[in-house]
């Protein structure tokens, strides 16, 4: 449906995308994840065709953005971090003004009502939008997104300035609005895209690092940790588990985990070595200690430090096994 190959944006000898290549299906729900400066709004800038590329091609169902940017237009339904309000409008007036400026053929009154109804704001509709609140004008600029029924709608921060309430309600719409359309969620709270978005991109310093579900991100970047529940005695200390299973060949680290187990027993965080298997071993010594394992599993990470260790100074060796894992 969305495709961009290899785009690139240069201000002078700065660049700031470099050969930026992804596609997006129907009712896709993608969330864009990256510092600030890393190029986020410039991409989905040039794919609403406001910027131009340097080099490299968006197309949108087959149309290309520079090539033919009226119908590419049509089928885009944008909220930038700013909504584009005029606040001595009512809701209704400038919902209606949006539009006849999009030139949308459906039954205005039944179109407008119903983007109204979707988007929680049928009782303001006819309050002016500055006297209205921030959450509710964050509507409002969500509903002209939403006017036309794009095929693709791009959301740049879309809960800026909600209560937590509102957030809940957004992020439910945005999920239904998912099986009406492909989305592209922007938002610097990680906690919005890993409930919202089926798939995660990363980018850093004008580049894609990271393209994956939200769970594979996680479990890929702590594919050699491993999480161990055990049963100790009562004169026997977690340190003492720690020292005595350190000698393993393999074992990087150990340290106790800070999750809750149940009473009696203890959770450690091991950290392997690339290739290494060390559970046959780890069985046999707390084995002849009479120490029960309860439990022993991969540990992945939570995807906020998993952004975090991708966005970091030196992640060529984290980035490496993303895309060895996408390769999979």
């Amino acid at each position: 449906m969305l495709e961009l190959r290899g785009v690139s944006k240069e201000y002078g000898s700065r660049k700031v995308l470099n050969n930026i290549n992804f596609s997006l299906g129907d009712q896709e729900i993608l969330g864009f994840l990256g510092p600030n400066g890393a190029g986020k709004t410039t991409t989905m800038n040039i794919i609403t065709g406001f910027l131009s590329s340097t080099s490299g091609t968006v197309t949108l169902n087959g149309h290309e953005i520079l090539e033919d940017p009226l119908n590419c237009k049509k089928q885009i339904g944008y909220l930038p971090e700013q909504p584009p309000l005029y606040p001595e409008m009512t809701a209704e007036s400038y919902l209606s003004f949006v539009f006849d400026l999009k030139k949308i053929t459906l039954q205005k009154k039944e179109h407008i009502a119903e983007i109204c109804g979707l988007t929680g704001i049928t009782d303001v509709r006819s309050r002016i939008i500055k006297n209205l609140s921030k959450g509710y004008q964050q509507r409002v600029g969500l509903a002209q997104a939403m006017l036309g029924n794009p095929n693709l709608l791009i959301l740049d921060e879309p809960t800026v300035g909600l209560d937590p309430k509102q957030i809940l309600e957004v992020r439910e719409l945005i999920r239904e609005l998912g099986k009406r359309c492909a989305v592209i969620f922007s938002s610097h709270i990680l906690q919005e895209i890993q409930s919202v978005c089926t798939r995660i991109i990363i980018i850093n310093n004008g580049a894609i690092i990271a393209d994956d579900t939200p769970q594979k991100l996680s479990s890929l970047a702590g594919e050699n940790n491993l999480l161990l529940c055990a049963q100790l005695p009562e004169k026997v200390s977690p340190n003492d588990l720690v020292q005595y299973i350190k000698k393993i060949s393999g074992l990087k680290s150990v340290k106790r985990a800070d999750s809750a187990a149940e009473s009696g027993s203890f959770e450690f965080l091991l950290e392997v070595e690339t290739g290494k298997d060390i559970r046959v071993e780890l069985f046999k010594l707390l084995a002849e200690k009479n120490w029960p394992i309860l439990s022993l599993k991969k540990s992945g990470i939570s995807l906020e430090e998993a952004f975090l260790r991708l966005t970091a100074g030196d992640s060529s060796k984290l980035i490496a096994l993303f895309n060895k894992g996408a390769e999979k």
